[in-house]
């Protein structure tokens, strides 16, 4: 287990052939960037990138893969959405994963060439009620509406045999310096971390509580986060339940507005 800098992979689920493992962070904290998880699932001999990153971590994340497993091996990238922080890197992935499949929402596949993505029979456009991913393993993973939370075209990601929801944008938080850590320890003091991202960036309760529908039935032991810190064991359902009292986006935009 790394320690509260993260500096190393940590492995989430590992039943043998099925692996969900958070890559390392950056050793140093750097001024005006946002930090990002990454992750890989591991299952038999396919490898599942999960928003692997911009151009920015790239050499990072790359060392991080290589550590797990030869990328050519990648064969699945999932995007839950556009943002450079998720996909500006997505050029330099298929350089090495030639073999790979990109999967992201069908709203999103027409801005992929500008990221010089081409050839679209790479591109796997997930319908706006979502999908499946079924790996050679029989193991399926589902692609999850997550519509404006924040993004028009926005997806997460269940692995039901590692019980881990890859959550994106939700539960973001963001940490003061010096202070990152993995997993959530203290959920009260980590709310005051999550509520001003939240705020801003989820555009309406009404989106959270459609997706809060769909997940929370789930058997869910980790939210993988795509910033900030992990939720695991009863703070999965402290989070769904704060999800369930948060106004924001359009709830609350008087106040954005500061009128």
């Amino acid at each position: 287990m790394a320690n509260n800098k993260g500096f190393e992979n940590i492995t989430l689920y590992d039943d043998g052939t099925h692996k969900f493992i958070l890559l390392a962070w950056e050793e140093k904290e750097e001024e005006g960037i946002v930090q990002t998880n990454q992750y890989i699932i591991l299952d038999g001999n396919e490898a599942v990138l999960l928003d692997p990153g911009g151009a920015h971590v790239f050499p990072r994340v790359l060392a991080n893969v290589s550590e797990i497993v030869e990328p050519s091996k990648i064969k699945h990238i999932f995007f839950s959405h556009q943002d450079p922080d998720v996909t500006s890197g997505i050029t330099l992935w298929m350089s090495i994963a030639e073999n790979a499949k990109i999967y992201i929402s069908t709203l999103w596949t027409r801005f992929l060439p500008h990221f010089g993505i081409y050839d679209q029979r790479k591109v796997v456009a997930i319908p706006d009620k979502g999908d499946k991913l079924r790996l050679s393993s029989g193991t399926e993973l589902e692609f999850i509406p997550t519509h404006y939370l924040h993004s028009t075209g926005n997806f997460t990601l269940y692995d039901p045999r590692a019980k881990i929801l890859f959550s994106g944008d939700l539960g973001t938080a963001i940490f003061n310096k010096g202070q990152r850590y993995v997993f959530v320890e203290d959920f009260s003091a980590h709310t005051k971390l999550m509520e001003g991202f939240h705020k801003r960036y989820i555009t309406s309760s009404v989106a959270l509580k459609k997706w809060l529908t769909i997940v929370e039935p789930k058997q869910i032991d980790i939210v993988a986060t795509q910033h900030g810190a992990l939720f695991r064991d009863t703070n999965v359902k402290k989070l769904f339940d704060w999800f369930k009292g948060l106004r924001c986006g359009i709830d609350i935009i008087d106040e954005i507005y500061g009128r």
